[in-house]
């Protein structure tokens, strides 16, 4: 029988050596500066890859629980002085639990493929869950089970979850964003748009002004109906071939030469869309398509900011408090930072006021909010404290996760702040002349 392989030992040694121990990252790292735990730090973490990579260490459940209850925040490559490619790290340590199968269990594997390996693999499935969901939502079904009291029978941890349930759009993005969609002047570029898998769900209406404010700027704008699953849920959680699969489909869907630019407006989503060369280093005729998707691949606000945004006319647009919380991968993953801020202060009225810790995470990270709940609670709560401080009436925030997470948080807290996407803001501004 073939041994499983070794992600770390077959990983480029330049990569697993570069971290000096200096410790920079540590302030950065909240689970670090939860714990104290050397072990909870980057530095700690990559000196167990090192360890695995060296022949030191045989990886156990300790090292599989270690690298999960990482939240993949990537703070830590923003501090780094030596540039470690922590990202690139971090999943080839959970594509080595995985293949080694460490915390394998049959309630685990049951979960892992009906989602990962079920689910987001095939968008029209994830679409019949979502209708399924709307009925339950929609007919009034989920408010009578709630005021019922049936939940209290439930364990905590699934009345938790059950509290945590988004609201389905009553439409998907294919039935608000035409295939093709003109820009609203003369034409200056051609751009892809893709619409995510759980953003087409919740967030179809965030995709719906993307490609409004995209034809607002000069842009006509290519949204096929059917789409794939960017892959970095399963990226960062140790599915590596299945990522590739799903890399291979978006660039047989989105030949990237026939496109100016290919947009996404999920910093998560973008943060792994940026590297399928790197995903895709094996397979010779893919990668020279592979790298010049990399190019093309853009973040709504850098595209914006990089093409020269057409302002809201400033007639009829309310003055608002506005605060700007930082996804995570779209911050230090994508290293996209300003640009959110210079589109939000181009918004006739708004007034925007900086957030305490703006890059610190929310603690949504994925799917962490629903493996670790305990710290993500915790990051949520120090989150919300600072959003309440600021005085905003408004919180803009570029990623679907961390959208669910501080609307689930100040909701905890009886506060009605709006919170969304900078382009709704941008896209209501256009509407609104």
């Amino acid at each position: 029988m073939t041994a499983p392989r070794s992600h770390l030992k077959d990983l480029d040694y330049s990569v697993v050596q570069q971290c000096m121990h200096c410790g920079l990252c540590l302030p950065t790292c909240p689970t670090y500066d939860a714990t104290k735990l050397e072990r909870n730090s980057p530095r700690g973490r990559i000196a167990l890859m090192r360890a695995i990579a060296d022949d030191r260490y045989e990886p156990t459940s300790v090292f599989a629980e270690e690298m999960y209850f990482c939240l993949g925040c990537l703070a830590c490559m923003t501090a780094c002085p030596a540039g470690v490619n922590y990202a690139e790290l971090f999943e080839h340590a959970r594509a080595e639990v995985e293949e080694k199968g460490l915390l394998d269990n049959p309630r685990r594997t049951m979960i892992r493929k009906a989602t990962l390996e079920w689910l987001f693999m095939d968008l029209e499935r994830l679409q019949l869950v979502g209708k399924g969901l709307q009925l339950y939502q929609q007919t009034g079904l989920q408010s009578l089970v709630r005021d019922s009291g049936v939940l209290r029978l439930l364990p905590k941890r699934l009345r938790e979850l059950e509290a945590m349930t988004p609201e389905v759009q009553p439409r998907f993005s294919s039935e608000l964003i035409p295939p093709v969609l003109p820009a609203a002047g003369p034409r200056r570029f051609r751009v892809a748009l893709l619409t995510g898998c759980a953003q087409d769900l919740i967030f179809s209406d965030v995709n719906r002004d993307t490609a409004e404010v995209l034809a607002a700027n000069g842009c006509e704008v290519v949204t096929p109906a059917a789409q794939s699953c960017c892959g970095s849920l399963h990226a960062h959680n140790g599915e590596w071939e299945l990522a590739k699969t799903l890399a291979r489909r978006n660039l047989a869907q989105f030949p990237p030469g026939q496109f100016d630019a290919i947009i996404s407006n999920a910093g998560g989503c973008g943060s792994h869309l940026k590297h399928y060369a790197k995903l895709l280093a094996d397979d010779p005729d893919l990668l020279p398509a592979a790298h010049e998707w990399d190019r093309k691949v853009k973040d709504i606000h850098e595209w914006l900011v990089e093409i020269g945004l057409v302002p809201p006319p400033a007639q009829g647009q309310p003055e608002r408090t506005v605060t700007y919380h930082e996804s995570c991968h779209l911050c230090h993953g994508q290293k996209i930072s300003s640009q959110p801020r210079q589109l939000l202060k181009a918004i006739p009225g708004v007034k925007l006021v900086e957030l305490t810790e703006a890059s610190w995470c929310c603690g949504s990270a994925g799917i962490y909010n629903l493996t670790q709940p305990e710290m993500a609670g915790q990051l949520l709560e120090r989150k919300v404290d600072h959003i309440l401080a600021t005085g905003a009436t408004v919180v803009a925030t570029g990623n679907p996760g961390c959208l669910l997470q501080v609307v689930n948080g100040l909701k905890a807290r009886g506060v009605g702040l709006r919170v969304a996407h900078p382009v709704t803001l941008l896209a209501e501004a256009y509407r609104r002349a």
